[in-house]
């Protein structure tokens, strides 16, 4: 089976992390590749950037079917263009919001997220609701810190440390969700250090795909999901036409 992990931002250095971070847990005789998107923000911190990612995310599901790959991950914890891309594609494709959170609810009776900055906390309280996880959700912290920091900052650990402790003791969670895919190398850590669970979305996402995969299970492809009807596009997205 092949398996793509798409990284909805256009910063190769952080597709870098998200590949390795994925490669970690995938299985024997899968194949994996992670691609960046050739179009859009440099990072993905709001409304606006979420937006303008959304038509290099569908040009990288395009090309992945064009390729045959069987599924895919998006891995900017936003899953922005999720249901776009689940349009486009004949197999799973999975967000790492939403994977993060389900695996968490499986962990025990709540989990805390802990983000980049605050002005995301509403954009992942949106996901929760969405994706029915109230009941388990205590809980959204922001470290302040960018999503490029991540990787420039000597303190990201750190200070993504300190935030998951204050998630700790204000929440009381059973697990932490990291809500960033850029902070999927620290997830190993901070179990180890905060002695609770912290869930990786990249990680869960793929392993999400590759459990679908070896079920033999694709997409219904009826109703909401079928392919997109064709249509012509004009100005900067006539390429997205069909």
């Amino acid at each position: 089976m092949r398996i793509r992990v798409v990284n909805p931002n256009t910063t190769r250095a952080m597709t870098g992390v998200i590949e390795r971070g994925a490669r970690a847990v995938v299985g024997p005789g899968t194949l994996l590749d992670a691609v960046t998107n050739e179009m859009g923000p440099v990072s993905i911190e709001s409304h606006y950037d979420e937006a303008l990612s959304v038509p290099g995310i569908l040009a990288a599901i395009a090309a992945g079917e064009r390729d045959g790959v069987d599924g895919y991950v998006l891995a900017c914890f936003g899953d922005p263009g999720l249901d776009a891309a689940r349009e486009l594609a004949a197999g799973p494709v999975i967000g790492i919001a939403e994977a993060a959170m389900r695996a968490a609810s499986h962990l025990g009776r709540g989990f805390s997220v802990v983000t980049t900055l605050g002005r995301t906390v509403g954009l992942a309280a949106d996901l929760v609701e969405r994706y029915g996880m109230q009941r388990f959700c205590r809980g959204i912290h922001s470290c302040e810190l960018p999503v490029l920091a991540l990787d420039s900052d000597p303190d990201a650990r750190k200070i993504i440390t300190a935030a998951c402790l204050e998630a700790r003791v204000a929440d009381q969670p059973d697990a932490i969700v990291l809500g960033c895919a850029g902070m999927s190398e620290f997830s190993a850590q901070l179990s180890a250090e905060l002695r609770i669970p912290v869930v990786d979305g990249v990680a869960a996402a793929t392993l999400t795909v590759q459990s679908l995969l070896m079920m033999g299970l694709r997409k219904s492809g009826r109703g909401e999901y079928a392919a997109p009807p064709p249509k012509r596009y004009v100005g900067l997205l006539r390429e997205f036409g069909r």
